[in-house]
């Protein structure tokens, strides 16, 4: 059998960014390519790969010339790892193309006058503003093109990141932009004590092995959790390597545990065992102190979610006398955050456990007026609910990826609460939400939040009046 021929497409000019993280470009006949790898306005030769729906995807083989907005990545790990896929592009030009992002979504989905956009806010620390970064232990690492046709083997104990697509090969983190404090010191620490030790990396494949997995969780108030997963129970190997680990980081606010025996690595649906400490780290945004657990549900970015909930607060416009509902919840951090300006917040969440945390926050910071109900927001938000808790004056949502279900959608259309405040990491979904709820609402302001420099991630917070 023949094999099919190869398409080269040349002179192809990059003009922008498309979802997750790839540029678009085109070549001298318009046709279209999305990659992943150049900046808008470098000009390459493309490999193609794939074509779907008339579109073409590849690799790069050659540049022709350099855009004026590339800059050279901060870490050595960039052309391996895909956490920060925008380091190679200037941060003016990322917020830039990120309005772009919103403004585009708002226009082509959502059929709305984009002139009233407001400037993007950016980043307040553009490298080290991670509170949480996961970790894993792997026998094999990942090799680079030049290694593997070296070749090199991979039989390796390493510590670090899944590579995109590689379940059982890691990418051998030395240094990490994204998150600050104990973080880089503590993770190579423990590589080193795990060889001290000669303890067994887990393997993919075979699943086997005693060090799976790491979190560490920092905190504004220089604050430290380590949590640990084991691929099995060995309690003197445990308690030895827990113990090293905390002689030399004394300063650690809590350790914890926990025994990982599944197929997948998810964590949070196992038994969290507090070996040093409370159990919990403090964080503060705004005035506000909010104890984190190791299952807690937290803006990843504490510093610029403080900011992304100050433009919240300012387009719910409150005098201190609004009731509030606010949908998709979460551990109750805008709720909590709006409260002191308004006359109460009913917050809805599907999490249970986040529930419990947003209880308890409120309790820690003596907050008294609001409640929190755990369940579907599309089955909890009914006549009989808004029955109870009477018409809210100002209605945020913070839906996930996905926005909100079409029930919720409808819902709101009867409600006709008089403001939205609606904050979405997906604008897409959001102007998709935004169309459908038109029949009731007009789109007054809009700003988008970069919470995550160096990514193509982007928030955006939109305020909705009723018509």
């Amino acid at each position: 059998m023949a094999r099919k021929k190869q398409r080269i497409l040349t002179n192809v000019r990059f003009t922008g960014l498309a979802d997750k993280g790839k540029v678009v470009g085109r070549d001298e006949e318009g046709v279209v390519t999305f990659v992943e790898g150049p900046v808008p306005g470098d000009v390459v030769d493309i490999l193609v790969w794939r074509k779907r729906k008339g579109v073409f995807q590849g690799k790069v083989l050659a540049y022709h010339s350099f855009s004026e907005d590339r800059v050279t990545p901060k870490c050595a790990h960039f052309t391996l790892c895909g956490g920060c896929k925008w380091q190679h592009l200037s941060y003016d030009a990322q917020l830039r193309y990120k309005q772009d992002v919103v403004k585009n979504a708002l226009q082509r989905i959502g059929k709305q006058d984009t002139s009233l956009m407001e400037p993007i806010l950016g980043g307040a620390d553009l490298y080290y503003y991670r509170n949480k970064l996961e970790f894993s232990f792997s026998t094999k690492r990942w090799l680079t093109e030049a290694e593997v046709n070296a070749p090199i083997s991979n039989t390796e104990n390493v510590l670090g990141f899944h590579k995109a697509g590689a379940f059982d090969k890691l990418i051998d983190i030395q240094h990490c932009h994204l998150q600050g404090g104990l973080s880089n010191e503590l993770r190579n620490t423990i590589k080193e004590i795990a060889f001290r030790q000669n303890l067994t990396f887990y393997d993919n494949r075979a699943h086997t092995g005693f060090l799976r997995q790491m979190v560490v969780r920092t905190s504004e108030l220089d604050q430290t959790m380590l949590i640990m997963g084991f691929g099995y129970e060995d309690a003197s190997l445990r308690k030895k390597f827990l113990d090293e680990v905390i002689d030399l980081f004394p300063g650690l606010t809590s350790v914890i545990y926990t025994i990982n025996t599944k197929v997948n690595d998810y964590l949070y649906d196992l038994e969290m065992v507090t070996y040093k400490g409370k159990g919990f780290i403090q964080e503060k945004m705004g005035d506000l102190v909010f104890k984190v657990g190791p299952k807690s549900f937290f803006q990843t970015n504490a510093r610029q979610g403080t900011n992304l909930y100050k433009i919240a607060k300012e387009f719910a416009g409150l005098t201190g006398n609004e009731n509030v509902y606010d949908l998709y919840t979460g551990t109750g951090s805008i709720a909590l955050f709006l409260a002191d300006q308004c006359r109460q917040v009913v917050g809805i969440e599907e999490v249970e456990p986040a529930i419990v945390d947003a209880k308890e926050n409120a309790t820690i910071n003596n907050i008294n007026n609001v409640t929190f109900y755990a369940g579907d927001v599309k089955d909890v938000l009914s006549d009989d609910f808004t029955l109870q808790h009477g018409r809210p004056d100002v209605l945020i949502t913070d839906p996930p990826r996905a926005g909100m279900h079409s029930k919720v959608v409808d819902f709101l259309l009867k409600l006709k609460a008089p403001k939205i405040v609606y904050v979405s990491c997906n604008p897409a979904t959001q102007a998709r939400d935004i169309a459908l709820l038109e029949e009731g609402y007009r789109l007054v302001r809009s700003k988008a939040v970069d919470m995550f420099p160096q990514t193509h991630h982007i928030e955006n917070v939109v305020l909705l009046e009723l018509k």
